[in-house]
């Protein structure tokens, strides 16, 4: 399956999000899906998963049938306001120490059991626990309060049939950041069996890029692990060598946060929590490659004098199972360069889910 997180557009109520739906998704599943069903990859907020009650859960499951259209996964991550204003680190905010996003995540649960077809796998993407600055040894508080969702989870499952996985998406500067680190984290959790199928992660592509990852060998790990993959984010992040100063700045805007990660000639990673932090504090040398979690279309792999991580997912994709969906996520199309931007986000959106389907059909065509 693929489809495209509707993070993108602006709405924080039901109201809004309801009306974003019914204005975007028919003209692009008309486009990129015209004789099958059309998955979407619904963002709620915090508010919009208290808005739903039955009534507004059964005019939308009505919607869904006469659209030909279904809800496989929702995205669980941003709990508050996710456009036009500041939302840099707060982004995070309630994390896993705390009982609303247990609640959140909750009712999330409780939406997507109702809505989510027979003998088709839901996910719910979430926080990487926390941010990293200002962590302490809180785990013991995160841990019960992942059991708290994977328990509900659980009950779900038996009363419904319907799997639904908890997906923690590892991001730069959170507690779950490299691929390294989800792994051990995994293993201190130490969830029992019944409940750990239950919880996996949503690979972002970007964030792995950025960390100078290969698909390969993160993608190993995470087997290796036992670690499932709910599924995949498919975007794209900046990549400059030797970058002038003034292309960067550019890129420099007050909603989102742009963390960083610096590569030297000698193979030394330097990270930074938003890209004015690097501007400022990085000296810089000769060789330095810069990765920088700013999500770009994915069907752009150069523009003048940047680079992109396209080929980070041209490399992945054969290495995912063909039943793992497929998301792409590019939330910033309102902060881009207006040199990144089509005149249109319907079409935008359209054009990057039709590069993804051609270049999947060309891993299955070379399998």
């Amino acid at each position: 399956m693929i489809t495209y997180c509707t993070n993108i557009h602006p709405g924080e109520n039901w109201g809004e999000t309801f009306n974003n739906l019914q204005t975007y998704i028919p003209p692009v599943a008309a486009a990129v899906s015209p004789a099958a069903p059309f998955p979407i990859g619904l963002r709620l907020s915090g508010r919009a998963s208290m808005e739903i009650d039955e009534r507004a859960s059964a005019e939308f499951t009505e919607w869904l049938q006469r659209t030909n259209t279904f809800v496989p996964t929702l995205n669980g991550f941003p709990y508050g306001s996710f456009h036009g204003s500041a939302v840099k680190e707060n982004v995070y905010l309630p994390d896993w120490r705390d009982g609303e996003r247990v609640d959140y995540t909750v009712r999330l649960a409780n939406l997507l059991d109702s809505w989510l077809p027979e003998n088709v796998q839901g996910s719910i993407s979430t926080v990487p626990v926390a941010f990293k600055r200002g962590f302490r040894d809180e785990e013991g508080s995160v841990r019960a309060n992942l059991m708290r969702v994977l328990e509900h989870l659980d009950r779900l499952r038996q009363k419904s049939g319907k799997m639904i996985l908890l997906a923690l998406e590892p991001e730069p500067g959170c507690l779950l950041e490299t691929t390294h680190e989800v792994v051990s984290f995994f293993d201190r959790m130490a969830f029992p069996d019944e409940l750990r199928r239950g919880i996996g992660v949503c690979y972002d592509c970007c964030h792995q890029a950025v960390e100078f990852e290969t698909p390969s060998h993160s993608l190993n790990l995470l087997a290796d692990a036992g670690i499932a993959i709910a599924k995949v984010q498919v975007s794209s992040a900046l990549r400059v060598k030797n970058p002038e100063r003034a292309l960067l700045e550019k890129f420099c805007e007050p909603c989102y946060l742009h963390q960083v990660v610096i590569r030297d000639k000698a193979g030394l990673l330097s990270r930074y929590t938003d890209l004015p932090d690097a501007l400022r504090e990085h000296r810089a040398g000769s060789g330095d490659e810069w990765r920088i979690h700013f999500h770009v279309p994915i069907f752009i792999e150069r523009l003048e004098q940047f680079e992109t991580t396209e080929y980070f997912i041209t490399v992945a994709l054969p290495l995912i199972d063909s039943g793992v969906l497929l998301e792409v996520e590019t939330y910033t199309w309102e902060v881009l360069p207006p040199e990144l931007r089509m005149a249109d986000v319907t079409q935008s959106i359209i054009r990057e889910i039709q590069w993804l389907k051609a270049e999947r059909n060309e891993t299955n065509r070379c399998s």
